[in-house]
């Protein structure tokens, strides 16, 4: 069996969320930790963990940063964390597991392109996968909108991942 932490300097947690009906607001999330247990012989079903800091959620704008940690959206005061734990991997299709925000637990899927293993210049084993897919946001009671006098709303309630992921073996 074999563990690997998450490489922070090589990774990046994002998301996208259409703002106003006709452009993307990007974000990510700053802080957080995670980890991959393997078997050495195989990638199947390998168990993820990930844990993320609420507050450290950035989309480059302070209001609507301080926004998102309000009890409007994450409520980061009663809910500091953010977390998934994998149900299933196929390291050529599908990462399946359980989305955790605001104490609330869903099944959500996404589309993984795993890149491999390689060893780096200093010795060190890398992993590298990235992972896209959306998810409904009320699904975990981000329900906070505003409708537009155009018709729409200023929040879509779809939100895209972007991750790129590269862990290093312990």
């Amino acid at each position: 069996m074999s563990k690997f932490v998450i490489d922070q300097s090589h990774s990046e947690i994002g998301f996208k969320v259409k703002h106003m009906m006709i452009t993307n607001v990007s974000g990510k999330i700053e802080i957080y930790n995670a980890s991959i247990q393997a078997n050495d012989d195989t990638w199947e079903n390998a168990k993820i963990e990930f844990e993320g800091d609420a507050s450290s959620i950035s989309t480059g704008s302070t209001d609507r940063d301080n926004h998102l940690k309000s009890a409007d959206f994450f409520d980061v005061e009663n809910f500091p964390k953010i977390s998934f734990s994998s149900t299933s991997f196929n390291p050529n299709g599908k990462l399946e597991g359980n989305l955790t925000i605001k104490g609330i637990s869903k099944a959500v899927s996404l589309d993984v392109d795993f890149g491999g293993l390689a060893q780096d210049p200093w010795g060190n084993t890398k992993l590298a996968m990235s992972l896209s897919g959306k998810v409904n946001r009320k699904e975990w009671e981000l329900n906070w909108n505003s409708a537009l006098e155009t018709g729409g709303v200023l929040v879509s309630d779809e939100v895209r991942f972007a991750i790129e992921l590269q862990f290093v073996k312990q």
